[in-house]
């Protein structure tokens, strides 16, 4: 079967060769953006009017008629149970009339949504993507009390250059049964996000299973497949921007929401404990179990891979990089806990690993989620920096500052992209390539 026409936002004749340099080029140009005034003055309004000055000074650009997202619907969730209920109508007196706007919908859309739906101006995807991250760090994402958007889905394909994949694919992948990694997944799914209430109301455990087992058959696919021997330049590109992935060793068990236990490793990297974590954000946010398998083995495959080896050279990568970047912005919290012992692997291991996905409430993290997708997940290392400034009083008058951080505070995604971003400003260029590529 024919893989599906790609999106809008994907890249047209004009697009690199290869998808890791564009990842690559992306990231930089996010770092040149959010280290440049405009964009700090951009993040701390809370609102985009319509004429507003874009990140480079432009005017936002009203997108035209494309390509548009699926309108409003019940999200289909595999063998869940239904458990709304639908409000019951207002009195005739109580109804007033609707808004109207350009789409005939009774509720007047945002910038951002309108862009997702309507595409790029002219057919300039780079122009519209630079507009939708600006919109990302300026706005939120129109979200209920829990948490769900109608259209967020589409956003993270967009900014993550996601394809859709067709539905036989991914069942053809659920009806092969239990991969190789079956028994792991099944002694971990039951305690995904335990403790969630909305998590547990709307994602079914045999839909975490069902994925994740999907993803395991796709990775021990892509070790098994014989790969043709690549052209010179091809290979010349690999040599310069691919490193080779180091032997697997131990893996560490992490509790429901990312908490490390000591295990024996499995035989196979096609699934680490954390994946279930990491996983559920997609799951709770796609509209459907084949969207939530596109973006979640693009994101482990393309964007993290050094995050689900056995060894989690990746994390250990980002742990390192939380202590080295705590040190330069803030010394002083830093040496306190140092010298207390508390170096970032003992504590921020969950936070790394599953980015942010640990620490409650969800609806946090898909609005932190939406700013990493736009401006690269890589800046996680920061956000987990600026949740241990946020809580630098209280931590520097603490005798026991462990206990503390045992488990970090409930996230507040407003203030802490506010803080990342400032931040963003303190890193050096060196240390900030490294945050790029640490999970590669």
């Amino acid at each position: 079967m024919a893989k599906p026409q790609p999106s809008w936002y994907l890249g047209g004749p004009e697009a690199p060769s290869s998808p890791r340099t564009m990842r690559t080029l992306r990231k930089i140009q996010s770092h040149q953006v959010l280290t440049s005034s405009s964009a700090l003055i951009a993040q701390t309004q809370s609102s985009y009017p319509s004429g507003a000055r874009a990140v480079d000074g432009s005017t936002a650009a009203q997108p035209s008629a494309a390509i548009r997202a699926p309108t409003r619907r019940p999200r289909s969730n595999s063998d869940a149970t239904t458990r709304e209920v639908t409000p019951a109508a207002p009195a005739p007196t109580q109804r007033r009339p609707a808004r109207k706007t350009g789409s005939g919908v009774g509720i007047k859309r945002s910038l951002l949504e309108n862009l997702v739906r309507d595409g790029p101006q002219n057919g300039d995807t780079h122009e519209a993507l630079q507009e939708l991250k600006y919109l990302v760090l300026s706005t939120r994402v129109d979200a209920d009390g829990d948490g769900m958007s109608p259209y967020r889905v589409y956003l993270w394909s967009i900014l993550l250059n996601v394809s859709p994949v067709p539905t036989d694919d991914y069942l053809a992948l659920v009806h092969r049964g239990g991969s190789p990694a079956y028994a792991k997944i099944r002694n971990d799914t039951f305690r995904t996000l335990a403790t969630d209430p909305l998590f547990k109301r709307r994602v079914t455990e045999a839909s975490l299973i069902r994925l994740l087992n999907a993803v395991a058959w796709k990775l021990r696919d892509s070790k098994t497949r014989p790969r043709s021997r690549p052209s010179s330049s091809r290979r010349r590109e690999m040599e310069l921007l691919v490193n080779t992935p180091p032997s697997i060793q131990e893996e560490p068990d992490l509790d429901d929401r990312g908490s490390v236990h000591s295990t024996a490793v499995s035989d196979s990297a096609i699934y680490v404990q954390g994946m279930n974590v990491l996983c559920a954000p997609f799951l709770y946010a796609a509209r459907s179990e084949v969207e939530a398998f596109a973006l979640f083995h693009y994101f482990v495959t393309k964007e993290c891979p050094g995050y689900i080896r056995g060894a989690m050279d990746g994390v250990h990568r980002g742990l390192r990089l939380v202590d080295r970047c705590l040190e330069i912005v803030e010394p002083k919290l830093a040496a306190y806990l140092f010298s207390k012992g508390m170096y970032a692997e003992l504590y921020a291991f969950p936070s790394v690993l599953t980015l942010c996905a640990c620490t409650p409430p969800l609806p946090e993290v898909l609005h932190l989620w939406d700013f990493l997708f736009a401006y690269g997940p890589h800046l996680n290392i920061l956000c987990i920096v600026a949740q241990l400034i946020r809580m630098r009083d209280t931590l520097l008058e603490s005798p026991s500052p462990n206990k503390i951080l045992r488990s970090l505070p409930p996230l507040d995604a407003k203030d802490i992209i506010a803080l990342t971003v400032l931040l963003v400003q303190k890193i050096p260029n060196d240390l900030y390539a490294e945050m790029i590529n640490h999970a590669k």
